[in-house]
């Protein structure tokens, strides 16, 4: 009896999974995602012995492996750019819009049912309705735009007069003119909206950036939580959590019986952060959960 059970065991632990989980590192987020993630396929009737974890560094003999598992889950970029060419159905998360893009383009490939996303980075809409309900006197906004956000550029442009703002804006090809360009339009701006770009901010420059905004006395509204700690004003972000509960939703779908979806997708559930500290030195009174009801009020979110 003894060896039966020892021999169902290693049975189970052989068997293909339906879900393959490829990470690109093992820090807090990705863990975080990970777990809620698999917390929410048990949630939906989906057993462990039908996923497995793996670090991108284990992709290779997990791609070697002659049984495929029904699709793939990656978690951000260097799991994603592993499994460009994978011919099982992939779904990435915690990737940015841009990356992923950019992975597309690298690897000849066009978003489809089989190698799709959840962005990890808010739309331009929900974060300009954000703006406006903090700061609803703010009129001019400043943006510095980079290499890899220019492509955003024309899409902010089309946004921002529908919610009552004016642009000020700078490009850049690298980080020496970051400083002197930050400055004039640090000049006429009311708020200054980060958008993420590795040219600007990054962990060389975010500090001198962040002071200078607030010796100007400009308002940051930024895109990760890290960077209100640091000294920006709000940010608007999806959590770990959440990425990981729409990532299963997918997923359940998928397993169902349904393709993958052929676009990527938005991310349905976001977090506001504010500085308490920013908030009164510019004499402003914010509840970031308060904002964010506010917010998904606006979309009609439940």
């Amino acid at each position: 009896m003894l060896s039966l059970v020892f021999c169902l065991m290693e049975t189970m632990a052989q068997a293909t999974p339906r879900v393959v989980i490829v990470s690109s590192d093992s820090t807090t987020a990705y863990l975080e995602t990970t777990q809620a993630f698999i917390s929410e396929l048990a949630r939906g009737g989906v057993s462990a012995y039908d996923i497995r974890r793996l670090n991108v560094s284990e992709w290779p003999m997990q791609a070697a492996q002659p049984e495929k598992p029904t699709l793939y889950v990656t978690l951000g970029m260097r799991a994603t750019e592993a499994l460009a060419t994978s011919p099982v159905p992939v779904l990435s998360v915690l990737i940015p819009r841009s990356t992923f893009e950019r992975i597309l383009r690298n690897s000849n490939r066009k978003s489809s049912s089989s190698f799709t996303a959840i962005y990890l980075d808010q739309t331009f809409q929900r974060q300009l309705a954000l703006i406006r309900l903090a700061l609803p006197q703010a009129k001019r906004l400043g943006v510095l735009w980079g290499p890899d956000s220019w492509v955003k550029a024309s899409a902010l442009r089309s946004l921002a007069p529908l919610h009552g703002f004016s642009l000020t804006e700078a490009g850049l090809t690298d980080s020496f003119n970051v400083f002197p360009e930050l400055q004039q339009v640090l000049n006429d701006s009311d708020v200054f909206f980060a958008v993420a770009d590795p040219i600007i901010f990054n962990r060389n420059t975010i500090q001198n950036l962040l002071l200078t905004t607030f010796r100007a006395n400009v308002p940051v509204v930024a895109f990760s939580p890290a960077y209100v700690q640091a000294g920006a004003l709000l940010a608007l972000h999806t959590s770990p959590e959440q990425v990981g509960r729409q990532a299963a939703a997918v997923v359940l779908q998928a397993l169902s019986g349904k393709p993958l979806p052929d676009s990527p997708l938005e991310a349905n559930d976001f977090e506001v952060s504010v500085n308490t500290h920013v908030a009164r030195s510019l004499n402003l009174s914010l509840d970031a959960q308060a904002l964010r009801l506010a917010l998904r009020r606006l979309e009609h979110l439940p």
